[in-house]
């Protein structure tokens, strides 16, 4: 089954670094740590958490972000690119999502042949009130 990439933030790391115009950017991020929750069709979720290195060496002054002015959705891009550009780190991790969800544990549940024993909460409620409890 096909499973869905979302991303979520946990943390990051930042500093100061110089571009290849010899521009300091100031608090660039540098390093993010992350979760990746894999979802399939039918609701179930698997987590796997990584971390991404970046480098803003790269960056022009005029495509930089200054950290004050980041949006969640911004790194999320970032670290989808990355894992969308690595075929094998990607199956990596929908197969670690994959796994969870596999392995999550089983739930109770009556059986076919049998009738629905589930109480009724209000007969269990009625039950109760006409309990003598005097002795």
């Amino acid at each position: 089954m096909a499973l869905t990439l979302t991303y979520t933030v946990q943390s990051l790391k930042v500093k100061d670094e110089v571009n290849a115009d010899g521009v300091t950017l100031q608090n660039a991020v540098v390093q993010t740590y992350w979760k990746a929750h894999g979802e399939d069709a039918d609701g179930n979720v698997g987590e796997f958490s990584g971390a991404t290195p970046f480098s803003a060496a790269t960056v022009s002054e005029g495509s930089f972000t200054a950290f004050a002015d980041l949006q969640e959705s911004d790194v999320t891009a970032w670290i989808s690119a990355v894992v969308e550009a690595d075929a094998g780190y990607k199956a990596h991790i929908l197969e670690q999502c994959q796994r969870q969800i596999d392995d999550s544990s089983p739930t109770d549940t009556p059986m076919p042949w049998a009738p629905d024993v589930t109480p009724d909460p209000e007969a269990v409620a009625a039950e109760g009130a006409a309990v003598d409890v005097s002795e």
